[in-house]
């Protein structure tokens, strides 16, 4: 099993910017792809952005260029910087773990943490 606590969230103004972190414990070293996926009120829950063992990235378009993704095998944890938010932004991001690939969602998530863009 692969447990998963996020942190990070919160109230921020728009063009301004917040730092997630998911640190994993467990059996870590089964997860092979790490990020972070977010639903907002009455949509379906989408890929933000993940990142693999072997360095590889992947983002949805719409935050390339203001999200980033990155990891810290030391502490294993994964953290998603996140700059130029918009209210359209506003979610629950779920940090996820998939042991297999990085093109779906893995098994293994967190509890969600709120992020909301307002003026």
């Amino acid at each position: 099993q692969v447990q998963l606590v996020e942190s990070g969230g919160g109230l921020v103004q728009p063009g301004g910017s917040l730092r997630l972190s998911c640190a994993a414990s467990g059996k870590i070293f089964s997860i092979y792809a790490e990020g972070w996926y977010r639903q907002a009120p009455g949509k379906q829950r989408e890929l933000v952005a993940m990142i693999t063992s072997d360095g590889r990235l992947k983002y949805a378009d719409s935050v390339k260029g203001r999200f980033t993704i990155s990891r810290d095998n030391a502490k294993n944890t994964v953290y998603l910087q996140m700059r130029s938010l918009k209210p359209g932004n506003t979610a629950v991001y779920y940090c996820n773990a998939n042991p297999f690939a990085m093109a779906t969602a893995g098994p293994y998530w967190g509890q969600g943490t709120q992020v909301t863009v307002s003026s």
